[in-house]
């Protein structure tokens, strides 16, 4: 599961086995990205405190199918399989479209989000690309394209906290071993009103 020792959801006590409770899936799982954070609570604690606020939280305004895109693209460009197989399949989830679906991963999978998306929806897959690869040279005019592509500076905010969140969970995972092994995959937290609520469901 990980190169690292965890502590599983029926040994867990104290703090973390409260935040299991909170996280917890179907039959008890934990994901492995998660339960990686199992010897320090307070970092799970602020790992799924940044992921609910950036990925599903209520008051976004950009559609649930494209942030999940830019996630599935940011972890391949980090070659994250972990990623990318867990939010292809909240993708697949969310656009109820098998046969956009197919066309959007490989394309996404392949590095080549233009022969999938048009209009903004592939300008700011090109920010994302430049933020990931070539951070320092993101200027203040990819900022300008953004919005003239017809982005609100809201949703700008959206799309960079999306692909910096990733590099964050795609680095946890790459550099402790995390893999999917007895994971249900694409499972999340809800977009509801209730900030607390991180329980994980399909």
């Amino acid at each position: 599961m990980s190169w690292i020792k965890v502590i599983a959801f029926s040994e867990a006590t104290g703090k973390l086995r409260k935040l299991f409770e909170r996280v917890k899936g179907p039959n008890g799982q934990i994901d492995n990205i998660l339960q990686v954070h199992s010897l320090r609570p307070h970092s799970l604690e602020g790992h799924m405190r940044l992921y609910k606020n950036v990925l599903h939280h209520r008051e976004n305004t950009l559609p649930k199918w494209y942030l999940e895109s830019l996630g599935v693209y940011v972890s391949q460009l980090n070659d994250c399989a972990y990623c990318v197989e867990h939010h292809a399949a909240g993708l697949k989830r969310l656009l109820d479209d098998e046969a956009r679906f197919e066309v959007l991963y490989d394309r996404l999978k392949k590095g080549q989000p233009e022969e999938a998306l048009e209009g903004k929806w592939l300008v700011g897959m090109r920010y994302a690309r430049t933020l990931s690869q070539r951070p320092a040279e993101v200027t203040e005019k990819h900022i300008d394209d953004l919005r003239g592509a017809g982005f609100s500076d809201g949703e700008i905010l959206e799309i960079n906290q999306v692909v910096s969140y990733f590099h964050y969970a795609n680095r946890t995972v790459l550099g402790l071993g995390v893999n999917t092994q007895g994971e249900i995959l694409g499972l999340s937290p809800s977009d509801d009103d209730n900030h607390e609520n991180w329980s994980h469901q399909l």
